[in-house]
This record gives structure tokens, C-alpha cells and sequence, in this order.
């Protein structure tokens, strides 16, 4: 099970995650991919060409749509176009865990991995149980500051917003 951002316009995840789907099929042809997506109550553009394209030549891999969730205010509210999809996100953990339940249904899921952005669904995989995993799409550069940054919020008595020194992340 994988789960990602997936919609045009947005530095989207989707074709990385269906790059880790034909990974994980070529070196486990048994297994079966299904790549949760978020349905927008706004237009995000057209994916459905691109779900189709996917899943016509790679008939191991399928899109499973959220329902939609409404936005608990008008979009047009939010500070920005990134506070909008964290707040998708968040909100759409009902949807993902009723998905999930229902999958394991009929299916086992080994699995959820979900992308940097999806962290919400986290908690959702805790309650029922199934490992989840994150695929970092960046640098090991970008990973590693990210790992470092519970270090410096130990080590320091101020918001990082507030330290105008040069942080060093290595020694020398």
C-alpha cells in the first residue's frame, strides 16, 4: 500500500511512488500495489489519463481515490496552496484508515508507505497495526538535516527561528 500526494501542478510524488511500485513488483511479482490517493473537494487538474496509463501497463499497480473531504473552510482562506494540502492530508485519515480496513479485508496488507507529506497517516497505521514506512524523495543531504534537527532543538534553549549563528552540522 502506497500513499502520496497525487495531483497535477503540485511537485507530486506519484511517479516516484509508482517507480517504488515497479521495484517492489520486480523483485516481488507476487505482490499487488495499490497508491492511495487524495481526492480534492477543489480542481487539482486531470490524473485520470495518467491512473489509467499506470495501471493499462502495469496491471499489478491500481489507484484506490479517497472519498472526498471538505475543507473546514473556504480555500480561498488559507494562507497558502501548501496549508491547504497539509490540511487535506490531516483531515483525510478517516478516509485512509476506512480504506485500509477494508483492503485488509480482502487482502493482507504488508505494508503502508507514504511519502514526506502524508505524515498524519502514521497514526492511522499504528492503530491497525501495520508497519509504515516513509520514501524520502531527496537528498541524503536533505535527509540528514532533517534526522538533525531533533539534535539541535535538544542542544538549544532557543527556537531555531531565534539562532542567528552558523549552525555547523558536522565537525572538523
Amino acid at each position: 500500500m502506497l500513499y502520496c500526494i497525487h495531483h497535477q501542478g503540485w511537485v507530486t510524488s506519484s511517479p516516484c511512488m509508482v517507480e517504488l511500485g515497479k521495484l517492489i513488483l520486480k523483485h516481488h511479482p507476487s505482490l499487488s500495489i495499490t497508491i492511495l490517493t487524495i481526492t480534492a473537494p477543489f480542481d487539482t487538474g486531470a490524473t485520470g489519463s495518467y491512473n489509467s496509463a499506470v495501471s493499462a501497463a502495469v496491471p499489478s499497480i491500481n489507484f484506490r481515490h479517497l472519498p472526498t473531504t471538505p475543507l473546514p473552510q473556504d480555500p480561498s482562506s488559507y494562507p497558502s496552496f501548501e496549508t491547504i494540502t497539509f490540511e487535506l492530508i490531516t483531515s483525510d485519515n478517516p478516509n485512509v484508515h476506512q480504506a485500509l480496513r477494508a483492503i485488509s479485508s480482502t487482502s493482507a496488507v504488508v505494508a503502508l508507505v507514504i511519502d514526506f507529506f502524508c505524515t498524519p497517516a502514521l497514526a492511522v497505521a499504528e492503530q491497525l497495526n501495520i508497519p509504515a514506512y516513509y520514501f524520502f524523495t531527496s537528498s541524503g543531504t536533505g535527509l540528514t538535516l532533517l534526522f538533525y534537527f531533533p539534535i539541535l532543538h535538544r542542544n538549544n534553549t532557543r527556537s531555531l527561528k531565534d539562532i542567528y549563528e552558523l549552525i555547523k552540522f558536522w565537525n572538523q
